[in-house]
Order: structure tokens, then sequence, then C-alpha cells
């Protein structure tokens, strides 16, 4: 009777096992179905949805600053609503403000001697008045060369006396480039064509050809090279200087890749790196190329600068000495609303944390708007 009261309990504890096993499963299982049933919706919402980050009305039934006002006030009379209409007086002299800083060219048109006679009676027309009419002229791009003569000169009577001629030779500037094309002007409308106005330099090489000139795209490459290493270099390394000095810097980075980089494929993520200055500071902003997103880079870059960065949460930015890691609000409220769009239409108006953090967001950031104009001192 003990063998087989021994051989009908192993089986049981084996069962149980099994069953608390499987029963984890499910709940591994079911968690993990939950969090792609959100990235589901999450995504449709990217997809289909409004782009903007807007609260929505059903968003707002949760206040955590003036919750309990609100609750107090709920049962009072909504006073009757009473609709303005005005019209608005159109803006004066718009027109004026925008034209008052262009240079100004006058044409005039008058009559000459012989048409200023009187169809009526003969007699000689005096002027009345005028009519103006302007009118904005854009004068498109021209290419020109200049030659830089340079004048070098010597002493006759030295010639004639066949004594050691002295030679003077007058000063010139230097090129902005030796041995090539290019000018300050040219150089800078290749840089400010290219990074300001996005005009690739296949296209500035066509445009160049319109203009009755053929530059081509590597010429202009090794010239926006030469100038950024030989030229832009110092100040670049100025502004450095400057923006270390700050007390609050702003840091990010951002994947791009780059075609025909010696030593990687095509396909290789590399990184570009962002430091600027704050509100109160100098408007700096400055980039760093890296191949990779190692957290050596910003130590590197902000070595001498102590104060608060802000940046989105990266680890990378972890561990800089002398430095406060300020976290960013923009990225937490994006969080939490996602995590509201994620969830199945049946719990949209259920008072979930994620409705409280976008709520207090929402609160931050209307104090924030209030405060913009004002100085350090009246903010804190």
């Amino acid at each position: 009777m003990k063998k087989t009261t021994k051989t009908l309990t192993q089986p049981t504890e084996n069962l149980q096992k099994r069953c608390e096993s499987l029963e984890k499963q499910v709940a591994e299982l079911t968690a993990k179905l939950k969090w792609y049933e959100e990235q589901f919706r999450l995504s449709q919402k990217r997809r289909f949805g409004s782009s903007s980050e807007k609260t929505h009305s059903d968003q707002l039934e949760l206040s955590l600053f003036n919750e309990a006002e609100v609750e107090a006030a709920s049962n009072l009379e909504e006073p009757a609503s009473e609709t303005i209409t005005y019209r608005r007086r159109k803006k004066r002299g718009q027109r004026e403000t925008m034209l008052e800083d262009l240079p100004t060219e006058t044409v005039e048109y008058r009559l000459s001697a012989e048409e200023q006679v009187c169809s009526c009676c003969g007699g000689s027309l005096h002027e009345m008045s005028t009519e103006v009419r302007q009118e904005i002229k854009v004068i498109p791009a021209e290419v020109k060369v200049v030659k830089h003569v340079r004048y070098v000169y010597a002493c006759r009577r030295c010639e004639r006396e066949e004594i050691h001629t002295p030679i003077v030779t007058a000063s010139i500037p230097a090129p902005v480039y030796p041995g090539s094309l290019a000018s300050p002007s040219s150089m800078a409308y290749v840089m400010s064509q290219k990074y300001v106005e996005g005009l690739p330099l296949y296209r500035q090489e066509k445009q160049f050809e319109r203009f009755g000139f053929t530059l081509s795209r590597q010429t202009m490459a090794n010239w926006m090279i030469y100038g950024a290493d030989q030229w832009l270099r110092l100040i670049y390394d100025r502004m450095k200087d400057h923006l270390l000095k700050q007390e609050i810097l702003h840091a990010d980075e951002t994947t791009l890749q780059v075609l025909h980089e010696p030593g990687r494929k095509a396909t290789s993520t590399s990184y570009m790196w962002l430091y600027r200055t704050g509100r109160e500071g100098p408007p700096i902003t400055l980039y760093e190329y890296q191949q990779t997103r190692g957290k050596e880079h910003p130590r590197k870059f902000l070595n001498g600068f102590k104060g608060y960065l802000h940046v989105d949460g990266y680890s990378g930015y972890q561990g800089l000495p002398h430095v406060t890691l300020v976290g960013c609000w923009a990225h937490a409220r994006r969080k939490f609303d996602e995590a509201l769009k994620a969830l199945p239409a049946s719990k949209q108006s259920a008072p979930v944390a994620a409705k409280e953090g976008l709520h207090f967001c929402n609160q931050l950031f209307a104090i924030e708007r209030e405060l913009k104009d004002s100085t350090p001192e009246e903010r804190y």
C-alpha cells in the first residue's frame, strides 16, 4: 500500500510542476502578446494618425495641479455664452515696412517739352502730382572674371649705371585658395548654396553651365573642404571656446551614412553629434562627425565644460566630469503620449498613470510658455 501511494504521489508532483511551468509560460506569452498589440496600435497611429502630440479632450480628465478646484466647481451652473463678432481692421503700412530696408531705384516718367501742351487751349502744362507704383527687382547672380594685375617696379637710373636694381612689387591680397580660380565670394557662394539653400553640387554644376561657365562638382567639393579646413576652422574653434564657457548646454546625436569613406562600407552607420548653447547664452550650434556613438566623443568634445548638460537620456553622456545631466521633458512627454496611443479603445478614457504624466507635462510646458520672455532671475 505504501508503495502504491508513493507511486501515485510522484506523478502528481510532476504534474504540479509542469502546470506551474505552463502557467508561467502563459503569463510571459500574454505579456508579450499585450506588448505586441500595443506596438501595433502605436505603429497604426504613427502611420495613419496625426503626427502631432496634441492633447485630446479625453486626455484632460485627470488634473494634476488643480484637481481639487475642478471637482469643487463641477456643480456650478455654466454661464450663458455670448458670441462677440468684430471686423478686423486691415493693418496699414505693412508693405512699406517690408521695403524700407531695401535699396531703392527710382525711375521717373515725364512728358517731353513738346508734349507739355494742353490739348484744349494750347497752354503749357505744369506738374500737378505724381502716381507711384512699386515693384521688387531681382538681380540674378552672374559670373565674371576678376584679373589681379600686380605691377613690378624697377629703377631706370640703376639700370643705366649697371647698379644692382632694387625691385619693388605692389602689394596684393593673398588668394583664398592658391592655384585655383576660387575667390572669397565664389567659395562662399558654393558653400551657402549647398548648406543654406540645400542645393546639391550636381545642381550647382548645371547652374554654372547656365551662367556660361563650366565648374565641376569635384572642383567645388575641393573648394569647400579647403575653405572649411583653412578658413572656417578658426571660427569653429573660437565658437567652441565660447560654448564651453557657458553654464547650460544641449547635446544630441543622429545617424547618417557617408559615401566613399576610406575603409568603410557605404551602408555603415555614422553619427553627427550636435552641441549648442542654451537660451540665455549666445546662439552657438556646433556639429562634430564621428564614426561611432561611443561615450568617448562627448567626453573629449566637452573637456573643460562645467555646468548642466541637457540630453535625451542616452547613457553615453553619463560620467562626464563636472557635468550635471538634465533630462528632456519633451522626450518624457512623448513616452506618455505613446503609452496612451498604445492603449486599446476601451481603455482610452481610463485614469491610467500615463494620462497623469501627460497632464503634468502639459502644465509644466504652460508655465514655461508664460515665462518664455522672463529673465533667469524672474524665472527662478
